[in-house]
């Protein structure tokens, strides 16, 4: 059967949720993944990552923010593989036992897509949702997770808090910097140099572009931007490990990455589930919100690439500011003028 929901005491910390929810996640991951190894691998990296930012986990919500951080761990990696979306929504639906929406959510798309995954999912495998379930637990039946690696998850889960903080902090403070501004003029709207001043300064210094699939884009120091038919695509000078893409998703949604460049950071990302194309994608700073730029593929397929070109230098920052959990840096606004999305918490890249 499904595992059941632990409940913790209240006021239980990191630790203790890891000790009772680590076998639950491991069987969970072997679902994901079909590999014993690689499961473990994946629930131990999920561990890292929440405990870097457990502080802002919502304790009511917690096992929301686990789950999403396991499937979308998984996800990330098998970037552009359809099999591994209908597989995790079967996992969630007929394991885990969630309902369409709430597995929309984990996945950032509409239930419809849930709905569709799990139909396709299930003429793949030949069988129904019980048959299926009882699959599942014979994959899983003979599982016995190792101990939980919770001194390891705490060294690598500090290691990334403070480059998130440290970073986090910068970009803040390079947000709230008076002197930002674009590679080819003033961040701040009005700055074109022709004497443009409102719209028309706003069109001037931050037009939609459309580009041609695979058409590289110099969008600021080292860092080339393009749109293919399967999303953005960033090229930056300092690269993780794995694909560095985003894919669209069906709900209207933006997102923010920072990335490290020469002289300061660069902050791009990717919107989506807009009718065409955006009215505009404004960045909020200190001086009130300023206008980014924006590439879009021919035919308005409602999603593309938002960047403002130039970093902020690290010389010009002053303070070290920690964000506010609610702050919302970016927001997408559709050709009517209302607002589409705002970017959520958690940055992608810091």
């Amino acid at each position: 059967m499904p595992p059941t929901h632990d409940v913790l005491p209240a006021g239980h910390d990191f630790s203790a949720y890891a000790r009772t929810h680590w076998s639950r996640l491991v069987v969970t991951a072997r679902l994901l993944t079909d590999d014993p190894g690689a499961a473990e691998e994946l629930a131990r990296r999920t561990l890292v990552r929440m405990y870097a930012r457990w502080r802002r986990v919502p304790r009511n919500d917690v096992d929301f923010h686990v789950r999403r951080c396991l499937v979308r761990g998984r996800l990330r990696r098998l970037r552009g593989r359809r099999a591994a979306r209908r597989r995790a929504v079967l996992v969630l639906r007929v394991w885990e036992g969630l309902a369409d929406t709430e597995i929309a959510q984990l996945l950032g798309c509409s239930a419809g897509a849930v709905r569709a995954r799990a139909r396709q999912g299930l003429k793949a495998a030949g069988a129904d949702a019980g048959r299926l379930r009882e699959e599942y637990a014979r994959a899983v039946e003979d599982l016995v997770p190792s101990e939980v690696p919770l001194a390891d998850v705490r060294a690598r889960g500090r290691v990334r808090r403070r480059r998130r903080v440290a970073v986090t902090a910068a970009v803040c403070a390079a947000l709230l910097t008076p002197v930002a501004v674009l590679a080819d003029g003033p961040m701040r709207g009005g700055g074109s140099g022709e004497g443009v001043s409102g719209a028309g300064a706003r069109a001037e210094t931050s037009p939609v572009r459309v580009v041609a699939p695979g058409e590289r884009v110099t969008a600021g120091p080292g860092v080339r931007v393009w749109l293919t038919a399967d999303g953005g695509h960033w090229s930056v000078p300092v690269a993780l490990a794995g694909d560095d893409g985003d894919r669209p998703r069906g709900g209207p949604g933006v997102s923010l990455r920072v990335d490290s460049v020469k002289g300061g950071f660069f902050l791009s990302g990717l919107f989506h589930g807009l009718s065409g194309e955006p009215g505009r994608v404004e960045v909020r700073t200190g001086d009130g919100e300023t206008t980014a730029k924006v590439l879009v593929l021919a035919g308005s397929p409602g999603w593309g690439i938002w960047y403002a070109s130039a970093p902020v230098s690290q010389k010009d920052v002053k303070s070290v500011l920690s964000a506010d959990g609610n702050e919302r840096v970016v927001t997408l606004y559709d050709a009517a003028g209302k607002v589409a999305a705002r970017s959520a918490r958690e940055w992608w890249r810091i």
